[in-house]
């Protein structure tokens, strides 16, 4: 049993694609964590800050999008999206996944909201640093991880998609446009897309997000 905690238009619209490409059963809760209080208090019981996504699966709670991509992708590999612990992309693979919670996530929102700090201050480091590693990998791969697509671009297309394209906060370049052209025609991808079209409707809208 799958069960997955989602709100449209956020960090879990990730995950939502990594099932769909998983091809798992599952079963969605729709949360609307942009309400006044955020979700329900009972949350907290399955994520301690109240964020999305968090899944449970056979009764185990994974929370935190890099956890939940490598815990499912390995507990399904007939899905074929994370490479083998012995293979050549496994370090590039789960170097990437958790770049994109640990680094590229927390300087996009430094940079959202206007924090000026130096590059020690803070464990992520700058926001042009990033930017320029983000290049410089999806210049030289065609995916995340190398010449092939696995759960890694779930992640990382969905937040270069999501700061680029609707945040405006990450700037526009040649490398992610390619990228994104390679990654968001997948069915799953498309599927995910409609279906938060839909699901939006039923909670708080999304903010509108304006660079600092």
């Amino acid at each position: 049993m799958l069960k997955f905690y989602h709100t449209p238009y956020s960090r879990s619209s990730s995950i939502f694609w990594l099932l769909e490409e998983l091809g798992q059963p599952y079963e969605m809760e729709v949360l609307d964590i942009r309400a006044p209080g955020g979700a329900p208090e009972s949350y907290r019981d399955v994520q301690p800050n109240k964020k999305v996504p968090a899944v449970i699966h056979d009764g185990t709670v994974i929370t935190e999008r890099a956890a939940i991509t490598i815990y499912l992708a390995d507990a399904f590999p007939e899905a074929g999206l994370a490479p083998p612990a012995d293979a050549a992309d496994r370090a590039p693979y789960l170097t990437t996944l958790v770049y994109c919670d640990a680094v590229l996530d927390p300087a996009v929102a430094a940079k959202a909201q206007g924090l000026s700090y130096g590059s020690n201050n803070y464990s992520f480091g700058l926001f042009e640093d990033m930017v320029r590693y983000l290049e410089k990998i999806l210049s030289e791969r065609r995916f995340a991880a190398g010449d092939r697509f696995t759960a890694a671009d779930t992640q990382i297309g969905s937040a270069i998609n999501f700061t680029m394209n609707i945040a405006k906060v990450l700037p526009e370049r040649p490398a992610f446009k390619a990228y994104l052209g390679r990654v968001v025609e997948r069915p799953a991808y498309q599927k995910v897309a409609a279906r938060d079209a839909e699901l939006i409707k039923a909670v708080t809208p999304l903010p509108q997000f304006q660079q600092k």
